[in-house]
């Protein structure tokens, strides 16, 4: 992350998970880097690929995506914290090494959940885009207003992380639900709708929202600051 940005993180469990980082990073091994901690988030996202892909098979792999969520948090949200209390930081290296590893462990669980028996892979990849949208946003304003925004109403990786679990608890224990479909026919291509793709599609509509809510104050802000040069005929 860019050493002079200013990290905003305001999301409901923001306090309680804060504390907990801490308290995890200041009993962390010593052998243990943020490196590795970094590469161990990416290993818990594709445990969350594998187990959503699996699930064809049995319902049940669904525990395996739910423990690598817990994995992806433990080694996504600690890696940072780690180098804060041991004072090892590497601003530009962490920045880049941060934000390439983040998409690729967003498009592993994205695709993943996609690949599953509960997601249509269209609204899986229309969701993984625009997170990647936000993701390139959130690096732009980290470089030009100095402003590194983790979380927005209220809502950031955690939460949503929190959110995924809970659905795929629900998915194994509510058999009615695993079984839901829909068919429908739109521009003449048959499209299936399963048991995840009415949350995902809500998501999805919330993730567009911010986005869109986002890209807007941010051009309203850098055209206050960065305004047009007037032309010599106007003066």
């Amino acid at each position: 992350m860019d050493k002079k940005a200013e990290r905003i993180q305001t999301s409901f469990l923001n306090g309680v998970e804060k504390k907990a980082l801490v308290w995890l990073a200041q009993r962390q091994p010593k052998w243990v880097t943020s490196d590795m901690l970094t590469w161990i988030g990416t290993f818990g996202s594709m445990l969350i690929a594998l187990g959503y892909i699996l699930s064809h098979i049995n319902v049940n792999w669904l525990w395996l995506s739910s423990f690598g969520l817990i994995v992806n948090w433990y080694g996504d949200s600690l890696d940072g914290t780690l180098a804060r209390v041991r004072k090892t930081q590497r601003p530009i290296y962490g920045y880049y090494l941060d934000h390439t590893v983040d998409g690729i462990n967003e498009t592993f669980m994205f695709v993943g959940i996609g690949l599953s028996p509960f997601l249509n892979l269209y609204t899986a990849l229309a969701m993984l885009v625009v997170y990647l949208q936000l993701t390139l946003n959130v690096s732009m304003n980290a470089h030009l207003k100095s402003e590194f925004k983790l979380t927005y109403a209220g809502l950031g990786p955690t939460e949503f992380r929190v959110a995924a679990i809970l659905l795929n608890t629900l998915l194994i224990l509510i058999k009615p639900w695993q079984q839901f479909e829909r068919v429908f026919t739109i521009f003449g291509k048959t499209v299936y709708v399963h048991a995840l793709d009415y949350p995902g599609l809500a998501i999805l509509a919330i993730l567009l929202l911010v986005y869109f809510v986002t890209v807007w104050n941010d051009m309203r802000y850098y055209a206050k600051i960065d305004p047009l040069p007037k032309r010599k005929e106007d003066e």
